[in-house]
C-alpha cells in the first residue's frame, strides 16, 4: 500500500501588523522548516507536529509512506500569494510524480488565508481534486481552531483536529487521521459526511480544554462518538475575515442519518450551552496587582498571560504593554517571556554581557516602544531543545536572545524571530528556574497551560494592547455570514 503524505500549516490573522511571506514558512523558529520529499520522513518522524503521529501509525501498518511536501509558519497576517502558489504548487508538482496512490494524507492547520483565497486549505484541496478525482481515499489531521468549511469536508474522505488546547495531542491527530485513512481504504467507498456551523464565536479564552466548559464540550463529543467513524469539533479562530469563519462540526458515519444524528446532538450541546463561554479576563493594570498580592504569599510564580499579543495568534510578540506595567507597579523579580525585537536583541550581543545599554525595546509592530536602560544578564543563540507537553522535541531557532534586568528589578527575554511562550525550555536555556520565579509573563493564550500551569500558584488572563483582541467583535471585520454574534450570549 503506497500513501502519500504532505503538509501546509498556518493561522492567519486577517488583522494582524505583517502577511506572511515564503521567507516565514523557511524560518519557522521552534518548528520544522519547509520539507520537500527527500528529507520530509527523517524531518519530522521525531518532532511534535501531527505529521510525525501519522508517520508513525503508517508504518506501523507497514504502509510504504511516500513524502511530497510540507511546510509550517508561525500565526501572523494572511499568506502572500507569492508564499501559497510556491507551496501548493510544490506539492501538486510532487502529487503528480507519485500517482499512482492508494490514498493521501494531509497535514493540515484549518485556518490559513491567502491572498486571494480566504480558504485557503479548501482551495488546495480543490488543485489536490483536480489531480487525484474524487475517487482517491483522503483524510487530514487539522488544528482545533481550524475555521472548518463545507468545501474541506465535501473534499476529505474524513477529518481529524487536535482534542486538546494547549495541542498536547498533536501526533496523535496525526495517527486518527492515518487510522481513518487506512480504514476509507479497506471500506472501498466513502463515509456519508455531516457539517454544521455554530452560529456564535467562542473566544480564544473560553477554547482551553484543561478548565470548563471547553472541558464539558470536549466531553460531550466523546460521549456522543462511538457509533459513527468520526465525530469531531473545530472551535474556530475568530479572526478571519471570510464568511466561515467560527466553530463547526464535522461526522463521517456509515450512514447519512447516523452522521446527521450525531453532529446534530453535538450542536446542540453548544448552543445551550453558549452562555458558558463568555469571556473571562482582567487589564494588564488590574492583574499585575492581583499578582503582585498573590506572589507576596505564594511559594509558586504566579502567571500573566498577555493573551492580545499572542504570536500563536498572529501576534509580532513586540508589544510593551504588559512590561510597562510590571516596571510601574516595580514587580521585582518578575521575567517576561519574551520580546520579539531583533534590533535590541542585537544591540545587547554588541554590548556583552554585564554591561548596560539604552534600549528602544519591541513595539516594531505597533510603534509603541519601551525605553529603558537594560542591564545584560545572559546571551545566547536562541537554540534549545523544547521540552514541554506541546513541542517536546521541536528545536527552536530564535536567533541571537538576551536575558536584561531594567527597571525596578523586572527580567525580560529578548528573541530575533517569534515564539510563543509555551515551553519552560525559553527560560531555562538562559539560566532561569521558572519555577522559582514569582511572576512571570507569558506570550501567549492557552498553550502556556500545557507546560507552566502545573508549576503555577495561579493564572491571569490579562488584555494589554495587541492585535489578537480578547473581544474579536472589536475588530473591523467586513465578510462575515449574516446572523452570526461575534461574542456569546451572556445569561
Amino acid at each position: 500500500m503506497k500513501i502519500g503524505i504532505a503538509g501546509f500549516l498556518h493561522e492567519s490573522h486577517s488583522f494582524a501588523p505583517r502577511v506572511t511571506t515564503w521567507a516565514d514558512f523557511v524560518t519557522p523558529g521552534s518548528w520544522p522548516p519547509v520539507q520537500r520529499p527527500a528529507t520530509l520522513l527523517d524531518a519530522l518522524r521525531g518532532t511534535a507536529v501531527p505529521a510525525a503521529g501519522a508517520i508513525a501509525t503508517a508504518e506501523a501498518a507497514g504502509v510504504t509512506l511516500v513524502p511530497l511536501s510540507w511546510a509550517m509558519a508561525n500565526p501572523a497576517g494572511p499568506v502572500t500569494e507569492e508564499a501559497f502558489e510556491r507551496i501548493a504548487s510544490l506539492i501538486c508538482a510532487d502529487l503528480q510524480a507519485a500517482l499512482p496512490l492508494d490514498g493521501l494524507y494531509l497535514d493540515l492547520h484549518g485556518a490559513a488565508m491567502a491572498e486571494g483565497f480566504p480558504d485557503a486549505e479548501g482551495e488546495l484541496m480543490r488543485r489536490i481534486r483536480a489531480i487525484t478525482g474524487p475517487e482517491l481515499p483522503i483524510t487530514a489531521s487539522l488544528d482545533p481552531h481550524c475555521n472548518l468549511t463545507a468545501a474541506m469536508v465535501a473534499r476529505a474522505d474524513g477529518l481529524s483536529p487536535f482534542r486538546t488546547y494547549p495541542h498536547v495531542d498533536m501526533k496523535e491527530a496525526g495517527g486518527r487521521a492515518m487510522t481513518l485513512l487506512l480504514a476509507r481504504i479497506a471500506r472501498q467507498k466513502p463515509f456519508a459526511r455531516a457539517f454544521r456551523q455554530l452560529d456564535y464565536w467562542i473566544p480564544l479564552s473560553g477554547q482551553c480544554t484543561l478548565v470548563s466548559p471547553m472541558a464539558d464540550a470536549m466531553a460531550e463529543r466523546a460521549r456522543l462518538a462511538p457509533g459513527v467513524a468520526a465525530l469531531e469539533l473545530c472551535f474556530g479562530f475568530p479572526y478571519a475575515d471570510f464568511a466561515d469563519c467560527g466553530a463547526a462540526i464535522c461526522a463521517y458515519a456509515e450512514d447519512q442519518a447516523g452522521a446527521d444524528a450525531a453532529a446534530d446532538a453535538l450542536l446542540g450541546w453548544l448552543v445551550a450551552h453558549e452562555t458558558d463561554f463568555v469571556l473571562d479576563v482582567v487589564p494588564a493594570a488590574k492583574g499585575v496587582a492581583q499578582a503582585l498580592k498573590l506572589a507576596a504569599a505564594a511559594s509558586r510564580p504566579v502567571l500573566l498571560a498577555d493573551t492580545q499579543d499572542n504570536p500563536g495568534g498572529g501576534g509580532h510578540g513586540d508589544t510593551t504593554g504588559l512590561l510597562a506595567e510590571l516596571v510601574r507597579q516595580q514587580a521585582r523579580g518578575a521575567v517576561l517571556a519574551l520580546i520579539n525585537d531583533d534590533l535590541a536583541a542585537g544591540a545587547c550581543h554588541a554590548a556583552g554581557e554585564g554591561a548596560s545599554v539604552a534600549l528602544s525595546l519591541g513595539g516594531r509592530s505597533d510603534g509603541v516602544p519601551f525605553a529603558c536602560t537594560a542591564r545584560v544578564l545572559r546571551l545566547s543563540d536562541g537554540s534549545f531543545l523544547c521540552t514541554g507537553p506541546m513541542a517536546g522535541g521541536n528545536m527552536a531557532n530564535l536567533g541571537p536572545t538576551a536575558l536584561v534586568e531594567v527597571e525596578g528589578g523586572v527580567r525580560v527575554i529578548i528573541v530575533s524571530r517569534k515564539m510563543q511562550a509555551y515551553d519552560q525550555a525559553i527560560l531555562r536555556h538562559l539560566g532561569i528556574e521558572p519555577a522559582e520565579v514569582p511572576i512571570i509573563g507569558l506570550k501567549s493564550s492557552v498553550h502556556f497551560r500545557a507546560d507552566f500551569q502545573p508549576i503555577a500558584e495561579a493564572v491571569i488572563i490579562v488584555t494589554a494592547p495587541g492585535p489578537v483582541v480578547a473581544d474579536p467583535s472589536s475588530l473591523p471585520f467586513r465578510n462575515l455570514r449574516p446572523g452570526l454574534r461575534l461574542s456569546p450570549r451572556a445569561g
